[in-house]
């Protein structure tokens, strides 16, 4: 009995291990998580008080100044607001797509964060593929406003659906070429191996000076993707009322303003991941581990100045952005399109072309 005792005992501490195993690696994948979503939440809250504050300062106005020091809350106080509003559905509309539309958009925008590296080893996923799995994500996000759109069973949500789908299709094939010229000229379609690829020769070093037709290309085809002014055509209010968003209400139409500026936060990192070399800092690392002795620096510090690098280079992007919204007007349908299809994708094959030859003769 004393034996079948102690096998038993065994028995329940193995399991108890077991199951501690399990409860750790649960935490250890849904932990990163929960920081990344934060993270975002974070950098979405500031990118919202950075408009309020620069359109403000365009239009010779006073900003927000009462939610919070400065008016940094008053996306919260929005959101809340949103929150408490009564959600509506159209009596004629399709509830299932009326749904699921506003749905699809911030989660296709939300997975495409998994594959970006804020820093050196902090990033959800180091995939092979990842600047094209996040083009595949940015794919979706059209399907979603066409459903929303039409499930709405308006002739304005349903233009403004049709709009987004024509957009993106226009910038998304100059946009992938460009990404393609950046795979090629750092032999892999990560990343980490992207930003790596920039490292060696700091400031000098990055895409931006080795792909500057792609830079300018890329750039404009991001913002096209992330529907600003001057490519706003989907839900312009003068023509469309609010286009694919005309008929929602309450968290519904929180979920569309989320996005939008979730998507905004995406393509600044990507430009700078794609051509600013990422986190890495202006110095060549080249001149550091020839010249200097680095003292034994603990990863917690490097990852982050990495942080710091990566979002100084992204908030940057983000103003010209938000400036450029300000600044310029909405361009009519016709120009829109042909500014995608008859000079953008022309100058991006003629780009692929020649970094491809230039490979090619390098070998």
């Amino acid at each position: 009995m004393i034996i079948e005792t102690r096998e038993v005992q065994d028995i329940h501490s193995f399991s108890r291990l077991e199951s501690l195993k399990e409860i750790y690696g649960i935490i250890g994948i849904l932990l990163p998580i929960v920081i990344l979503v934060l993270g975002i939440t974070i950098g979405v809250l500031v990118i919202v008080w950075l408009e309020r504050e620069i359109s403000a300062g365009i239009q010779q106005r006073i900003g927000p100044e009462y939610a919070g020091p400065l008016g940094i809350l008053q996306a919260l106080a929005d959101g809340t607001k949103l929150i408490f509003k009564e959600n509506l559905l159209p009596s004629r509309g399709d509830g299932r797509l009326f749904i699921i539309g506003p749905s699809i958009i911030v989660i296709s925008v939300f997975l495409s964060y998994s594959v970006i590296p804020f820093s050196y080893h902090l990033v959800l996923s180091d995939l092979n593929i990842g600047v094209f799995l996040w083009i595949a994500f940015s794919s979706i996000v059209p399907i979603g406003l066409l459903m929303s759109g039409y499930g709405s069973n308006n002739k304005y949500s349903f233009l403004g659906g049709l709009r987004a789908a024509a957009q993106s299709i226009s910038y998304e094939i100059p946009l992938t070429l460009c990404v393609l010229a950046i795979s090629l000229l750092s032999n892999s379609s990560s990343t980490v191996d992207i930003v790596e690829a920039q490292s060696k020769y700091g400031f000098l070093g990055w895409n931006l000076w080795r792909q500057p037709l792609g830079f300018i290309i890329f750039l404009i085809s991001s913002l096209a993707e992330c529907e600003r002014l001057p490519f706003d055509l989907p839900e312009a209010e003068e023509e469309l009322v609010a286009g694919y968003q005309t008929e929602y209400s309450g968290i519904k139409f929180g979920l569309f303003y989320v996005a939008s500026y979730l998507n905004l936060l995406v393509s600044s990192l990507f430009v700078t991941i794609l051509y600013l070399g990422g986190w890495n800092i202006f110095i060549p690392s080249v001149f550091f581990s020839d010249r200097v002795e680095i003292p034994k620096v603990g990863k917690v510090f490097i990852i982050t100045i990495g942080i710091f690098f990566t979002l100084a280079k992204t908030y940057l992007f983000v103003f010209i952005s938000i400036t450029t919204r300000w600044t310029l007007p909405r361009l009519r349908m016709d120009q829109l399109l042909n500014l995608g299809w008859k000079f953008l994708l022309p100058i991006a094959l003629g780009n692929l072309l020649l970094t491809t030859s230039s490979q090619l003769l390098s070998l």
